[in-house]
């Protein structure tokens, strides 16, 4: 029995989205760096790291809040209404130290709407999230209209861009790495992590368990704010260009990166682990199909494919594991006669 126990624990583990979706990227990765041309060249993985930094920073707050059972429509569009006012602030005379904070504060005020309008007054998060990814992107163009401000100091942009030393490792991964682990310790190993993910699979006995659900949703919408923001910034100076449309269209990525590793649209489960091995093997397929001169359409496509996959394969693989566990249990009992 503890030998059928220890296997079907190892099965599960095997089975899990996670290893599953890492397992993927590795191949993914291998087949890349060996069909594609430039592909696994260091010159390449310091762009695909620029490339996925967007996606994987927002990642990290979408992640709990579809854990809990939400979704945030408007963390492209607050990004783009900081770039606007970062180039706003700065066409206004103010120096770069005070707009960074600045421009992350402000995020932050957008998801104070955000939480207020869903957790006070009991707004649905889709409805709420995308009206707001309206009225911020129409705030980013009040702010700066369809002009571009690009004159950004050079040792900010510079460190963006640059890497630690002669290596190819971007200066941004330091910053990737610290707030995954932040974020990952935070969902995994504290009780406020446990909460979340009580919160998604029913919000209302994590309520009378004493958990508090509306100010924990709120809070989450803060810190998606706020990270939105961070990234507003990040991006702006990686292309030393504060524009109203900056980074239209990203909440698609964002989202279909968190399904793809395994978070279940529907609360209460995932890890995030599994949430960026989806965005690595998002940016890995994004950035092989654009060395191989691949259409913009055609990129939109595979990520509304893997969007549309990453909600059906994982009910796939619970299936998988259901008859698994059901045969190692037919087996044991077979042999126990």
């Amino acid at each position: 029995m503890h030998r059928f126990s220890a296997a079907g624990g190892l099965s599960k583990r095997l089975t899990s989205w996670d290893s599953i979706i890492i397992v993927l990227t590795v191949i993914v990765l291998i087949i890349a760096s060996a069909a594609v041309d430039n592909f696994g060249t260091s010159r390449n993985f310091t762009f695909m790291v620029l490339d996925l930094l967007p996606i994987i920073l927002i990642a990290l707050p979408m992640t709990m809040i579809i854990v809990t059972g939400e979704i945030d429509l408007s963390v492209a569009s607050v990004l783009g209404f900081t770039s606007a006012l970062m180039g706003w602030f700065w066409n206004n005379g103010l120096s770069i130290e005070t707009i960074i904070p600045l421009c992350i504060v402000i995020g932050a005020v957008c998801g104070v709407l955000n939480g207020f309008l869903i957790t006070v007054l009991g707004l649905p998060s889709l409805a709420v999230t995308i009206g707001t990814l309206a009225l911020f992107r129409g705030l980013a163009f009040v702010v700066l209209g369809d002009g571009a401000v690009a004159d950004f100091p050079f040792s900010y942009t510079e460190w963006v861009t640059g890497t630690i030393g002669s290596s190819p490792v971007p200066n941004v991964l330091i910053l990737i790495a610290v707030l995954a682990l932040i974020f990952g310790i935070v969902q995994h190993a504290t009780p406020v992590g446990r909460a979340l993910y009580a919160i998604g699979a029913n919000d209302k006995a994590a309520h009378f368990s004493g958990i508090r659900v509306a100010r924990t949703k709120f809070w989450l919408y803060v810190v998606s704010g706020a990270v939105a923001g961070l990234v507003g910034v990040l991006w702006t100076l990686r292309y030393s260009s504060a524009r109203a449309d900056n980074g239209s269209g990203l909440e698609l990525a964002v989202v279909a990166a968190v399904l793809l590793g395994g978070v279940s649209i529907f609360g209460g489960k995932g890890s995030l682990p599994g949430v960026l091995a989806g965005v690595v093997l998002l940016a890995a397929l994004q950035n092989a199909l654009r060395l191989e001169d691949v259409s913009g359409q055609a990129l939109n496509i595979v990520t509304g494919a893997l969007l549309v996959l990453s909600v059906l394969l994982p009910n796939i693989a619970t299936a998988v594991r259901g008859n698994w566990h059901r045969r190692r249990l037919r087996q044991a009992a077979a042999s126990a006669r």
